[in-house]
């Protein structure tokens, strides 16, 4: 897509030896990666990372961006306190993108739809069927005109973006305008190279599939 790499972790196959510079460079990026995402924590929560104990304010806060009016990315709810701030927010349908957390209990008892659709942000492809099962699940959703879906992860960063990409690349929207969409209105955003390869994935069976 012509779109520079942001994010990428160096990968190692089983057996094969990586040279010591290699090993440098690639736990060079490793710690950049992460100190990107406490970066976006610390933008999205206004915490300070570096003091012990503070990294878990983020459950005491809801973060959601709505990217349309009925669409919306951001980052773990984690308690029934921000699931009941969510519902406030008019959203009636959540995919949770988190590996480290299930919404389902929260969400029935406030009354939202969830799709537990649990992924590793482990910069690695991402399977199509993962992007299936989201995408079918908010195009039901959205079917409804009184629906509004949510997809979030831990932080709002990379799954809940992704999946929020592929879903608007699936309502009609080119995948590169889909995110600059998403990037626009939720700066911390950040679509890795291998992530975006994942979507264009699914896109690609997906329209296989209709010819």
């Amino acid at each position: 897509m012509g779109r520079a790499m942001k994010n990428g972790v160096g990968l190692r196959g089983p057996g094969l030896a990586i040279s010591p510079r290699a090993e440098s460079a690639r736990n060079r990026t490793e710690r950049e990666t992460v100190d990107r995402w406490m970066d976006a924590l610390a933008k999205i929560w206004q915490i300070d990372v570096s003091a012990p104990g503070e990294i878990k304010a983020h459950r005491r806060k809801m973060d959601i961006t709505w990217l349309t009016e009925r669409i919306a990315v951001g980052g773990g709810i984690w308690n029934a306190e921000n699931m009941a701030k969510v519902g406030r927010e008019g959203v009636t349908h959540i995919i949770d993108m988190q590996i480290e957390f299930d919404d389902t209990p929260l969400g029935e008892d406030c009354g939202i739809a969830v799709l537990w659709n649990p992924t590793d942000d482990d910069f690695t492809l991402k399977p199509p069927e993962l992007f299936q099962r989201g995408v079918q699940f908010a195009q039901a959703a959205l079917e409804q005109p009184w629906s509004k879906v949510f997809i979030h992860c831990a932080a709002g960063v990379h799954r809940a973006p992704m999946m929020a990409a592929a879903l608007l690349a699936s309502t009609g929207w080119e995948l590169e305008d889909a995110m600059e969409l998403i990037e626009s209105r939720r700066p911390v955003a950040d679509f890795a190279d291998v992530y975006v390869r994942s979507v264009e994935g699914f896109l690609a069976r997906a329209e296989a599939e209709r010819e």
